[in-house]
């Protein structure tokens, strides 16, 4: 085979690219067929980020997707297409082997509906997706995870369980099946899926018909008897979903891996916490996590024999460790390595910056703040931490006695390592009253006053109607708005009350730590001379006197703020002693002299990791996360909740109708943190953000974000009843089926011959319908036949000669508009010309959008 002749040409300006492996050759796959995988061949997938804010050197996507029956040759053939195409797209490719049903997150987050398997092979004489084809009967199994997939089935009630989702496509007629014990945020992804089905397969001309109680559906579900017969016996339950929790994932191994001879050789190198420098340039690694994935690492320095081997040593790497031969592999290269390999290690340090030295001391220093440029810049604001300048209203409640007292303003930069406080700070941002809710908490605080912390901080919130943003705060790991609020004058105290506190000892050190009024704090520590440190500033208080002492190390600004920031903690006057310059009593009032830290400090590294979005969920008590690629808040879904790790803070962001998992919410989050195979710190803010009240350093890790997409959020079962529309071909079969007699099965509670062609000359008689339209002024025949649990809608009802005037349906009323159209799809109405001319696109584009988009579309030029 001459894989150089049968290399496809890539368009540059589309970010995904399929190839299907027909004949041995690549076959290009039309788009409107993406996310639909014959199991009888391999596909070769290519995603290439158009993200403007990606960097220049972001890594390209190269997949190789084996079906379940896909032959040997065909395997090979794609195998050696994947090299020839990573040869010419060159070393910035990651590579990935993927089987079916057990696809990688990156993979399924190319197709935000679900992936749909297609049994067998793809007929010479037949196209992938034939748009308007009718003369179809399947059964689609519908799994609704987070990464929805759907796979034709056997037509049988045998296929049938109590939990998951089924779809019934009857070619005109579609009816979605819900399990009793499928969950609403399932039953919404099957509609999505199905609803991208209709227009995709079926240009819009299909009816979809839900059932969510068998009892409020007879209609629908003696259509499916007269396909499926009779049902006998009950369903049994769904088959648990095979799962990797967050313990599994982090249980990493670094192999060296060569050949020696004709043997494998596989030498372990170190598990976790696992560092950079392990990686060997001029190896081959691999780096197993917990039998999930498998990492080929190929240093840049690697033969050209090894990187072709890639695939190879990790197929016989699998084998030996006894994993299952579906174990998704990923080839990486030195130097383009994925965001999700980094974070398997504790740092990472890009290779452009290995040799350059950091300087300055963080982000917030080469900014000048300023309200207006973080509200209309929420990237910005995301970046820095900032949701402004710190200026807004301040409240704070101290946890005493179980109970939350108020604290005097004029105390409320001081607080104590031994209590538990709640920091309400109230801010306007573009015009509207937004709430963030700090929960400090001392590294002595008694578990008591912890719980107590948090059932005050869901009292405040009842108060305020939900609206607070929430954000968990260990001592000693303050987030910089939380520092700006105080304007640099934040002291943590030792144990109990403040600087003039009973039973304080006569001598107490305080560490100054800052430059400006947005990174300083000062906080108590252990009165003694390995307390100190060289590279900042220390206030030493006594009976007689007070000492201000700076490190060799320490700036001109850490002076300046120092010697402003002391005398919230002490008005005496101040004594200023240069290291190396101490008088004796200085060293006598710390117990005398001894060792501490003299060298300067290296600046904090800025984290060049890109932010990952995850789905939470719990199986059997253990937290597992399913991750969303290339994200947008188009994958914030009201029914989940979603972990954002920005590697400096831990977002929670709760749906509106994610109810059952919301008190698990911050748990997640820390339990996240303590399982992290880079070894994370436990103590990182975690905030808590609802649906709706996105603060700008949340929001700003967007691409895009549209404030009002939530506005007339609907819940599932309306937008079940929302969709409804005429639903006379429906009827028309529903008639058919009762006219033939069809409780009269065969023994075996098959369908009988007569049923069917009562069925199928039903669609035949839907189909003309549906092409060709009513006559304007004809009377409707529909009858609504639904509840809120069992419902159907029809995409469509007529497209009259090629479709109506635009004049007689854009900003036209319901009441004005031609008798038959649905108010609801009025744009579906135009005639394909005057669609493309007015919306700038095909209606099978127009209808692959998310429907948020549509709805926004169609109010712009007339249409809702």
């Amino acid at each position: 085979m001459d894989t150089d002749k049968s290399l496809p040409t890539i368009e540059c300006h589309r970010d995904l690219h399929i190839w299907i492996i027909e004949d041995l050759k690549m076959v290009p796959v039309p788009e409107r067929a993406y996310g639909t995988f014959f199991e009888a061949h391999c596909y070769i997938i290519l995603h290439v980020p158009q993200n403007p804010k990606s960097t220049r050197e972001a890594s390209s996507d190269l997949h190789y997707w084996v079906g379940k029956s896909a032959s040997m040759e065909e395997q090979a053939a794609a195998g050696a297409f994947v090299q020839c195409l990573e040869e010419g797209l060159g070393s910035l490719t990651v590579q990935h082997r993927e089987a079916q049903g057990h696809e990688s997150d990156c993979f399924h987050s190319y197709f935000r509906q679900g992936i749909i398997y297609r049994e067998g092979g793809l007929a010479p004489d037949l196209k992938h997706v034939e748009t308007n084809m009718y003369s179809i009967q399947r059964l689609l199994h519908i799994k609704a995870r987070k990464h929805v997939s759907a796979t034709e089935v056997q037509l049988s009630w045998k296929s049938f369980n109590k939990g998951d989702i089924f779809l019934l496509d009857l070619g005109k007629v579609m009816i979605q099946w819900n399990g009793p014990k499928a969950s609403t945020a399932e039953k919404a992804r099957g509609l999505a899926l199905t609803c991208s089905i209709r227009d995709r397969e079926r240009g819009g001309r299909a009816q979809v018909g839900v059932v969510d109680d068998e009892v409020q559906a007879t209609d629908l579900v003696q259509i499916m008897e007269a396909v499926l017969g009779s049902r006998v016996g009950s369903l049994h339950v769904a088959k648990p979903y095979p799962y990797i929790n967050q313990l599994q994932k982090a249980n990493i191994r670094l192999y060296h891996v060569y050949e020696k001879g004709e043997d494998l050789v596989v030498l372990e190198l170190a598990t976790a916490p696992l560092t950079q420098d392990l990686l060997q340039e001029e190896v081959c690694h691999i780096l197993d996590q917990g039998g999930f994935k498998i990492y080929v690492w190929l240093g840049r320095l690697s033969s050209l024999q090894e990187k072709k081997a890639a695939f190879t040593r990790a197929a016989g790497f699998i084998q030996a460790k006894g994993y299952p031969n579906y174990t998704n592999v990923e080839v990486v290269n030195d130097g383009a390595e994925p965001v999700a390999f980094k974070q398997l290690f504790r740092t990472w340090t890009p290779e452009q910056d290995k040799s350059k030295k950091a300087c300055g001391t963080g982000k917030l220093m080469q900014v000048q703040l300023n309200v207006a440029k973080l509200h209309n810049q929420p990237e910005l604001a995301a970046q820095l931490r900032m949701v402004d300048d710190g200026f807004g209203k301040v409240e704070v409640w101290c946890i005493q006695d179980l109970c939350r007292q108020p604290v005097d303003p004029k105390h409320h930069a001081q607080l104590c390592s031994g209590n538990c406080y709640l920091v309400l700070y109230t801010y306007q941002k573009l015009g509207h009253v937004q709430y963030l809710l700090y929960l400090w908490q001392g590294q002595q605080a008694t578990p008591d006053k912890i719980r107590t912390l948090s059932s005050h901080a869901k009292e405040l919130d009842l108060l305020h109607h939900g609206a607070l943003v929430q954000e968990h705060v260990n001592m000693g790991s303050e987030p910089p708005h939380f520092l700006a609020i105080f304007q640099g004058q934040l002291v943590v105290f030792q144990g109990g009350p403040g600087p003039n506190g009973k039973g304080q000892p006569a001598t107490r050190l305080f560490h100054v730590q800052g430059t400006e009024s947005h990174n300083t704090k000062t906080t108590e520590v252990p009165a003694r001379a390995s307390s100190l440190n060289s590279s900042d500033i220390f206030l030493l208080i006594t009976d007689s006197i007070c000492y201000l002492w700076f490190g060799k190390g320490c700036s001109g600004d850490q002076r300046e703020m120092a010697r402003t920031v002391t005398t919230a903690i002490s008005k005496k006057n101040k004594e200023t002693v240069l290291e190396g310059q101490e008088p004796l009593c200085f060293w006598e009032a710390l117990g005398g002299r001894a060792p501490y830290p003299s060298n300067k400090r290296l600046p904090e590294e800025v984290s060049s990791f890109q932010p990952r979005l995850f789905e939470c969920s719990s199986q059997e008590g253990c937290l597992v996360l399913t991750e969303m690629m290339f994200f947008s808040q188009e994958d914030l879904d009201k029914y989940d909740i979603m972990l954002l790790d920005t590697w400096e803070e831990i977002f929670l962001w709760l749906g509106e109708a994610a109810s059952e998992w919301k008190e698990e919410a911050v748990a997640w989050g820390r339990e996240y943190l303590r399982t992290h195979p880079a070894g994370r710190n436990p103590a990182m803010p975690i905030v808590l953000v609802k649906q709706g009240h996105e603060p700008p350093t949340f929001t700003g890790w967007f691409q895009a974000w549209d404030p009002y997409k939530w506005t007339n959020s609907q819940s599932y079962a309306e937008e079940v009843e929302g969709s409804m529309g005429e639903v006379s071909a429906m009827s028309r079969i529903t008639a058919e089926v009762n006219h033939f007699q069809l409780s009269h099965w065969p023994a075996d509670g098959r369908t009988g011959p007569v049923a069917l062609q009562a069925l199928k000359g039903s669609q035949e008689s839907s189909e003309n319908e549906l092409e060709l339209g009513p006559k304007v002024g004809s009377s409707s025949t529909s009858t609504s036949t639904s509840t809120s649990t069992s419902s159907c809608y029809s995409s469509t009802s007529s497209v009259i000669n090629g479709g109506l005037p635009r004049e007689q349906l854009m900003h036209q009323a319901a009441e004005d508009l031609p008798e038959g159209v649905d108010p609801a799809r009025k744009e579906f109405y135009l005639s394909d010309s005057d669609f493309q001319d007015i919306f700038g696109k095909s209606k099978e584009k127009f209808y692959s959008m998310a429907k948020w988009k549509q709805q926004q579309e169609k109010k712009q030029l007339g249409f809702f």
